[in-house]
């Protein structure tokens, strides 16, 4: 089988297409492609998914067969934990065994650079081109390799918990009263968050492989146990949740209402501009709301809109002055921090900005809706044939739709997909799924029943006269 690397990583479901066999197969493509450059050592973490130490053992011994030094996690850890090893430990590449947000009975093979994010799409592309058609034969055991000093265990959660204490004011946090309650989705953040915060409340923080049938994915459908613990115990100021490999990340107001990237991104760029006088880049995919572009050019900050993936942006990050970059989909990333997501970290800097200003998020929130306007945000996925799929892409491609509910279309956008502009705070965007029957469709306006009925709009204008 041809195995091809997505947005972020290979990803198949465990004992089908993700066997150990076709993981010593993109083991050998990632060795011989850092032996062609040059490159002699590889950082390697696992999260909590089914079979992730065996998946990381094999990786390392077929690494290790080529002569590459691998420095090992022995405990799951997060996909941050493995990039900022990569920089700390002076490494030339990460590996993580995870399949992020996906449904647990897929595992996955992301690569990361040097510098601490993703690896770029041209140098994947290099490795996926050379993945041989059958896997290497017999390797010597991942003890011999530890025997000889070829493969060596690494602490990357300590070295990560002794980052964070650095860059953060701890003390200031807990002193100021501030009560979280956390849920890691059964995700790799479990452990990192509790040895931080002891005192939280902790929802889904123990191993369990299953996920308990549920997709670690940090959207509202998926946290409304944590939305309603916030709702039944008084007190807790800050709902936070991670995905499995704790890159992204979902959270929660006072009162258990869902805060959404969009909001996540503009308290960020409020937070280290207006506060922190901070200054950089602001790089945006294309399905983030306009209203951050809004609040960045009045800061008189220059804004790149990528298309979806967080590598795009991490590729920019590696190469220019960036203080916010981020997606619709929880993937977030600041200035002063390796160019990777984190929800970790961009948790902590919520946190740090709440108890420098000693406001709940709703203030902080206001004071942005002041300066840009309120604004709610959804998405839905239609599950359609794909060749109607394709007809609406192309109806968009050839400018056939002009009106949504009753609303002109007075401009549109092709970044990635397409996005429709209706009025200042009104637009939809469809983006086709390049992999599945299903086509993505956005919608922002000023409530949330005013997006829902531009949804339902926009369903209707989309498949007209197919």
């Amino acid at each position: 089988m041809n195995i091809k690397f997505g947005t972020d990583g290979w990803r198949a479901i465990i004992a089908k297409e993700y066997t150990t066999d076709n993981v010593k197969r993109v083991a050998e493509a990632t060795a011989k492609w850092m032996q062609e450059k040059g490159m002699s050592t590889a950082v390697i973490g696992y999260d909590c998914r089914f079979g992730g130490s065996m998946f990381m053992e094999t990786t390392s011994q077929v690494l290790a067969h080529f002569g590459i030094k691998v420095l090992a996690a022995k405990e799951f850890v997060s996909t941050p934990m493995v990039s900022l090893g990569v920089v700390k430990l002076k490494a030339d590449v990460g590996i993580v065994i995870t399949a992020s947000h996906n449904p647990p009975s897929y595992n996955g093979y992301k690569l990361k650079s040097s510098f601490g994010g993703p690896m770029v799409p041209s140098e994947v592309a290099e490795v996926e081109a050379i993945i041989p058609a059958s896997p290497i034969g017999q390797l010597e055991s991942f003890q011999h390799f530890m025997d000889n000093g070829t493969i060596e265990y690494v602490d990357l959660e300590k070295m990560y918990l002794d980052h964070v204490k650095a860059n953060f004011d701890l003390k200031l946090i807990k002193d100021s009263g501030i009560k979280i309650a956390y849920d890691a989705m059964y995700g790799a953040g479990q452990n990192a968050m509790r040895k931080l915060f002891p005192d939280a409340a902790l929802l889904h923080c123990d191993y369990n492989p299953s996920f308990m049938g549920q997709a670690p994915e940090p959207i509202h459908r998926n946290l409304k146990e944590l939305s309603q613990y916030i709702k039944d115990h008084d007190g807790i100021n800050l709902g936070i949740a991670n995905d499995g490999d704790a890159d992204r990340i979902g959270m929660y107001d006072e009162q258990g209402n869902f805060v959404d990237s969009h909001h996540i991104l503009l308290l960020l760029l409020y937070y280290l501009k207006e506060y922190k006088k901070m200054d950089g880049k602001v790089i945006i995919t294309f399905s983030v709301t306009n209203k951050m572009k809004a609040l960045a050019e009045s800061y008189g900050l220059h804004v790149t809109t990528t298309k979806i993936g967080f590598k795009y942006i991490a590729e920019i990050m590696i190469k220019e002055d960036v203080l916010v970059g981020g997606e619709e989909s929880g993937g977030l990333a600041i200035k002063g921090h390796i160019p990777e997501r984190d929800g970790v970290w961009i948790g902590l800097t919520i946190m740090e900005f709440m108890a420098k200003t000693g406001k709940s998020i709703n203030e902080l929130i206001s004071e942005i809706y002041a300066k840009v306007g309120s604004f709610k945000f959804d998405r839905d996925d239609l599950h359609i044939e794909d060749s109607k799929k394709w007809a609406i892409i192309d109806n968009a491609k050839t400018g056939k739709i002009k009106e949504i509910g009753g609303k002109e279309v007075l401009r549109t956008e092709d970044v990635d997909g397409y996005k429709f502009f209706l009025s200042d705070n009104q637009w939809v965007m469809v983006r086709p799924s390049g992999t599945e029957p299903v086509l993505r469709v956005y919608a922002q306006d000023e409530n949330d029943d005013k997006v829902r009925k531009l949804l339902d709009e926009a369903h209707v204008a989309l498949q007209k006269d197919l």
